[in-house]
């Protein structure tokens, strides 16, 4: 991780702010390095910090934001003061390490310790660092979960799955294709959680109990397939070069804010624009709008699947066999369920109970955005139901402020999204 200095601000400063809040010593999650959060990160490392923070100290820190630690059994140790000294629940540390028994703890076994705070934070915006770091957590808290990788990146980072269940009816949901649009993110994380930790303690989730859900369905979630998009809009890309290469792209297109309209990928092409369904027609399109050459929306690339962001989702969708599949983007709160004439069963039903659900609108995708999309091209290929879901108002990058309702208002579709197919 980068280091940052008193004086910095930003993500990664919000970060450590969030940090230190949940290892007990309170502080504004502001993004700004100042004498308080100073004064806070001395008193979590016990002695004058200097201001800085290093790689080190981001070590210290990590536990923080990963959700868990590590604890050596010692002489004497029961987990339930492990429990109480790390402000847990036995119950926690079990689920973490199914295979220890309570009763009878080895002296020297090393076993995770998760923290009680939720780990899906719904204070700070999101970059592919905290994405892969919740991922872990979760991992680690819920060792049932499946987690993997669909592909890199063009900067080479990798696009991470999370799979809760164990069923024969597949289902996929996906987010932040758009690098703007990272808010997305965090539904489907956050759902993760909720969902795992329902399951462990054998309690409903959302109306539906959570283990016939876990045994009949597998849940696929993409949470950021645009991982260095994401981290350019939020300022914390670590490659000067690529950095350099998107201030040029945005030279050409002076009307678009830099890095706040971003939307593609960090070669300036739009991933959602690069599937097989109507390429050509999007092409048409697009090129008529002005963006003839890498940009940062709405570029459609020199022939589909060419951005290996898109090609990742392409590939993980034929190698799987998914019933149905949500987009997720921001905003306009509206579900789009049609791609040209095709209607495959059910899916205009599911599409107006997901309105029902989450109060936004039910529409057919407009003629300028309705081509080489991914949910086009699953409708077109698979002919079952696939959504394109806008969630929020305003202009992206929407701000976490909104989350709260985001999720609220998604919360339904989430689960319903299995359960209605």
């Amino acid at each position: 991780m980068k280091s940052i200095y008193i004086g910095d601000s930003g993500v990664l400063v919000q970060y450590l702010q969030l940090a230190l809040n949940r290892a007990g010593f309170p502080i504004d999650i502001d993004g700004k390095f100042g004498h308080e959060t100073c004064r806070a990160l001395g008193s979590f490392l016990g002695r004058n910090a200097g201001c800085v923070v290093d790689h080190s100290v981001w070590e210290k820190l990590m536990p923080f934001l990963k959700g868990y630690t590590t604890y050596t059994v010692a002489a004497g140790d029961t987990l339930w003061n492990i429990a109480n000294a790390y402000g847990t629940t036995i119950e926690a540390i079990l689920t973490a390490n199914p295979t220890i028994i309570a009763e009878q703890l080895t002296i020297g076994t090393q076993i995770y310790v998760p923290y009680a705070f939720p780990l899906v934070s719904e204070e700070v915006p999101y970059t592919s660092f905290l994405t892969d770091w919740i991922v872990e957590g979760l991992s680690i808290r819920y060792p049932f979960l499946i987690t993997g990788c669909i592909g890199q990146s063009v900067m080479g980072k990798e696009v991470c799955f999370v799979q809760i269940g164990v069923g024969e009816r597949q289902v996929c949901y996906s987010a932040s294709f758009h690098a703007n649009e990272w808010i997305t993110t965090p539904i489907l994380l956050k759902f993760a959680e909720e969902y795992s930790a329902a399951y462990a303690a054998d309690q409903p989730i959302y109306g539906e109990l959570s283990r016939p859900l876990y045994q009949q369905y597998s849940l696929f979630l993409v949470p950021m397939v645009n991982p260095d998009g994401v981290d350019l809009v939020n300022n914390v890309l670590n490659n000067e070069s690529y950095r350099m290469r998107t201030l040029k792209i945005a030279a050409d297109y002076p009307q678009i804010p830099y890095p706040d309209g971003w939307k593609a990928n960090i070669e300036g092409v739009d991933i959602n624009l690069q599937f097989p369904a109507g390429w050509e027609q999007a092409r048409k399109i697009k090129f008529a709008q002005g963006f003839v050459s890498p940009a940062p929306r709405d570029y459609v690339g020199e022939a589909p699947l060419t951005a290996p962001e898109s090609y990742n989702m392409y590939e993980f969708t034929q190698t799987h066999n998914f019933l149905l599949i949500i987009a997720y983007h921001t905003q306009g709160e509206v579900i789009y369920w049609k791609y040209l004439n095709y209607e495959p069963e059910n899916s205009r039903r599911i599409a107006e109970y997901f309105g029902q659900v989450s109060g936004y609108a039910v529409e057919e995708t407009p003629e300028a955005s309705g081509y080489a999309g991914y949910k086009d091209w699953f409708i077109q290929t698979y002919n079952r139901p696939g959504y394109t879901i806008e969630a929020g108002l305003g202009e992206n990058p929407l701000d976490m402020g909104q989350f709260a309702k985001i999720y609220q208002d998604n919360q339904y579709i989430l689960v319903s999204g299995m359960t209605q197919i």
